[in-house]
């Protein structure tokens, strides 16, 4: 299996990196994994004209989409900031996931054809908030946004939550070590997702295609 690990906190040493550590360490033997930071990316995060005329991307950009391309399991990090990520990597959102990229829309079409199919992902999310107010109380709003019109809407399913909270007041090392663990089963478990089979997809619509 192949894996992505995507830090999204614009600070190094923080809590989410150290819980992306835990389950990077948890990866089953012989699982290749690429590793990048928002934080280090060299690129405009400002989509400055929508979908209007195309934004060339930095170099940075196709790094990121390269590893996406090359991955089966997408796993991203970040701290909750007035209920979002942080703006950076919201950024990275806006600028990579672009139509004839991550997904189309045919002329008339009333549903996106999702062009990242075959990919899994979890969210690891640190909070002040605690994670049962956060998801029955509040919905969860930021995984409800990012598993069904982020990544869910370019292909990436499913999309597993894992949110860690309350961090503030000695909450973070109180509960890393239990938090770590919950982590290292998410890693092991992850080879075990059903990822939407691509190659079958595609020979079902060719053959659907030829048909009279």
């Amino acid at each position: 299996m192949r894996v992505l690990i995507l830090d999204g906190h614009p600070d190094e040493n923080r809590l989410t990196g150290a819980l992306l550590d835990a389950y990077e360490a948890a990866l089953p033997p012989g699982t290749s994994v690429a590793r990048l930071a928002v934080r280090d990316l060299d690129f405009d995060p400002n989509l400055r004209e929508g979908y209007e005329t195309v934004q060339e991307w930095e170099p940075d950009l196709h790094l990121v989409w390269q590893a996406i391309l090359g991955a089966d399991h997408v796993v991203l990090g970040f701290p909750l900031w007035w209920g979002a990520e942080p703006s950076r990597t919201k950024g990275l959102w806006d600028r990579l996931l672009v139509p004839t990229k991550a997904f189309q829309v045919e002329e008339g079409a009333l549903l996106q054809d999702p062009l990242l199919r075959g990919r899994s992902a979890d969210l690891v999310v640190t909070m002040d908030t605690p994670p049962a107010v956060y998801r029955w109380l509040m919905r969860d709003p930021v995984g409800q946004r990012i598993g069904w019109q982020v990544f869910g809407y370019c292909g990436i399913d499913p999309v597993r939550r894992y949110y860690f909270g309350m961090v503030r007041d000695g909450g973070a090392e109180r509960n890393f070590d239990r938090w770590a663990a919950r982590l290292g089963h998410a890693a092991r478990t992850a080879h075990r997702l059903r990822r939407r089979d691509v190659a079958r997809e595609q020979a079902l619509e060719a053959e659907a295609e030829q048909s009279p």
